[in-house]
């Protein structure tokens, strides 16, 4: 059966734009508006203070990683008291490609790992919508030597970089994923997590479901098997996923099969309208027209069309 964690990463072509390695000491603040590309961040050495918009104040420590995958605004701070609020520090360029934030004399208070990616996908929104705002996984030394492999790579010139940089990335979130997935599931907290597919695959009846929509998006799927398929009764079923996912169990398949149908429309993988409407969960062409055209503002043949153009 295949993963839905894994499959929604992949669709989402992450690609790694840079990273950098920042100390700071003293009293330092760094302002960064929403930029359009997710963030993500290491902490090597020290702590620091990480508030992303509307979010309480998160205290990261050494070995700590945390992924903005949605672009949004945040601040990050030492942990001694801050400058005025009007007042943000400069990074300071060193050798090696290093910066420096704060005070420039002595050894770093604390040594970090920031960079930022992107997601090829023109269907990232819809597919980051499904994932947490912001993820945070505390002493998972994996995801520390998988982004100093992706920081490591993105510096060389080595043959194969972009191909291999692609597959870190996409690895690099799979792990940070699911390491918060199962921490949530391990404390019973899963309630606790924004409502998405990670909170809905830390839950083991509605994970079943979740995996049947994937492995067989074909099949006329109905509320009242996606229940059976999670031991659960149709309405108890239809409120739990709701609950979980931010949105109920058929508007979920609708946007899977779309974003899938955009996929194979794009790389001309599917054949033509007719064989991408089977493979998405369509009897007919003339019924996967509606549901794409009400879905994405268009007819498949036209998007089709407009991809080519594009990528001409």
């Amino acid at each position: 059966m295949v993963d839905p964690l894994a499959e929604v990463v992949t669709l989402l072509q992450p690609q790694a734009r840079y990273s950098k390695v920042v100390g700071g000491a003293g009293s330092w603040r760094i302002r960064r508006a929403e930029s359009g590309q997710p963030f993500y961040c290491v902490v090597l050495d020290g702590a620091c203070r990480l508030t992303p918009d509307g979010q309480a104040p998160l205290q990261l420590r050494q070995g700590d990683f945390v992924l903005i995958p949605a672009a949004q605004g945040y601040t990050m701070s030492s942990l001694a008291p801050s400058l005025p609020q009007a007042v943000d520090s400069v990074p300071v360029a060193l050798p090696q490609g290093q910066f420096r934030l704060g005070e420039q004399d002595g050894p770093p208070e604390v040594l970090l790992l920031v960079g930022h990616c992107a997601f090829g996908s023109p269907d990232a929104a819809l597919l980051v919508s499904l994932l947490p705002q912001l993820v945070h996984v505390r002493g998972e030394h994996r995801l520390a030597t998988l982004v100093q492999l992706v920081m490591d790579e993105s510096r060389a010139r080595r043959p194969g970089r972009e191909v291999i940089l692609a597959h870190l990335m996409e690895v690099l979130l799979i792990e940070a994923l699911r390491s918060t997935a199962e921490k949530n599931a391990d404390n019973g907290k899963e309630n606790l997590a924004a409502p998405g597919l990670l909170r809905g695959l830390a839950d083991d009846r509605l994970a079943a479901a979740l995996r049947c929509m994937h492995d067989d998006m074909a099949r006329a799927w109905t509320v009242a098997e996606l229940a059976q398929q999670s031991a659960l009764s149709r309405s108890a079923f239809f409120e739990r996923f709701s609950r979980a996912v931010g949105v109920a169990p058929m508007e979920y398949l609708l946007a899977w099969r779309m974003a899938c149908a955009k996929d194979l429309l794009r790389r001309k993988e599917g054949g033509g309208i007719a064989a991408v409407a089977g493979r998405v969960g369509y009897g007919s062409a003339s019924a996967f027209g509606v549901a794409f055209a009400r879905h994405v503002g268009m007819p498949p043949a036209r998007y089709a069309r407009g991809q080519m153009e594009a990528s001409s």
